[in-house]
């Protein structure tokens, strides 16, 4: 466990500090612009992510220096049980936080102090706020789901919804759909003990409908709208989480996949008459809660959208 601890340092302190020596640490870069606000995202296949452009623009815009590294486990040889060592490393090198994402979300809970009401109810953390040494763990995701569908206009009907996921992501998406009042949700997921425990829990306290099933064929002819909330269609996991030619025009399809923003899956749904709603737009709204939890202060969605965009 040391010696995870301390190559987890180490990575973290080239990242954040350019490589400075040991001995100088991270705040001997960070020292230079004072109150500089140290933020990372942790995960898997992220060099695309726009979190970075997303958390400093609008960090500058509001006259915060802000610091966004990504910790991507592939690119720097971690291995998944290493998500605790990062995350102490990150409170030892004075890190304000870190974003969590793919494959971590629920694997990075035993390493935090303490979870938010609404992260403890989901079972995931997006959002660790480092405060005194301390982590903290949030769930922005679920909010930012929300939001993404409540923009839709017209409204999307919610009365029949089949979501592919039960990981971290699919937690907070299904929590987000209980929140708007979701008639019946069905969940699948390729474990299908994982799909059962997830709609066992949400049922436990909500007054709607949740139902695991394999049966796909036939819950998507039943289905309104559908959801993936599965890692399937980012750039290391390419395709679509079910057959495409299973996909209607009565059908509404949310992706949560936002790198590429344009998936395969959302492709074929516009092809096929389907209104589609991108990743996009939960990347955004997760970063706006984000950063108000790491700073303290009020970013602006519309001007965050605008950095999302121009990256």
């Amino acid at each position: 466990m040391d010696e995870f601890r301390e190559m987890a340092i180490d990575r973290l302190r080239a990242l954040a500090g350019h490589g400075v020596p040991r001995a100088a640490g991270v705040n001997a870069v960070l020292n230079t612009v004072p109150n500089t606000v140290l933020v990372g995202l942790a995960g898997r296949g992220i060099q695309a992510s726009r979190s970075p452009i997303m958390h400093e623009r609008e960090g500058a815009r509001l006259g915060i220096p802000f610091r966004y590294v990504l910790i991507d486990f592939d690119a720097l040889g971690l291995k998944d049980s290493g998500i605790g060592a990062v995350v102490r490393a990150a409170a030892e090198l004075g890190f304000a936080g870190l974003n969590i994402t793919h494959p971590f979300k629920q694997t990075v809970i035993p390493a935090l102090d303490e979870l938010s009401p609404e992260a403890e109810s989901i079972g995931a953390v997006n959002t660790v706020v480092i405060r005194d040494g301390r982590c903290f763990g949030h769930n922005t995701d679920s909010w930012g789901f929300a939001e993404s569908l409540r923009q839709a206009r017209p409204a999307l009907p919610i009365g029949r919804v089949v979501q592919f996921g039960a990981g971290g992501a699919g937690a907070a998406v299904a929590h987000a759909l209980d929140g708007l009042g979701v008639g019946e949700l069905v969940i699948v997921d390729r474990s299908p003990e994982r799909a059962e425990a997830l709609a066992d829990r949400l049922g436990r306290h909500s007054s709607h409908a949740f139902k695991a099933s394999q049966a796909v064929e036939e819950k998507l002819e039943w289905a309104e709208g559908i959801v993936n909330a599965t890692p399937v269609g980012m750039a290391n996991y390419p395709g679509t989480p079910f057959l495409p030619e299973l996909l209607s025009a009565q059908h509404w399809v949310a992706d949560i996949v936002y790198f590429p923003e344009d998936t395969e899956l959302l492709r074929v749904a516009r092809a096929t008459g389907c209104r589609t709603v991108p990743g996009s737009g939960m990347a955004v709204y997760q970063a706006v809660r984000a950063f108000e939890l790491f700073t303290g202060a009020r970013p602006d969605a519309s001007t965050m959208t605008e950095h999302f965009r121009a990256a």
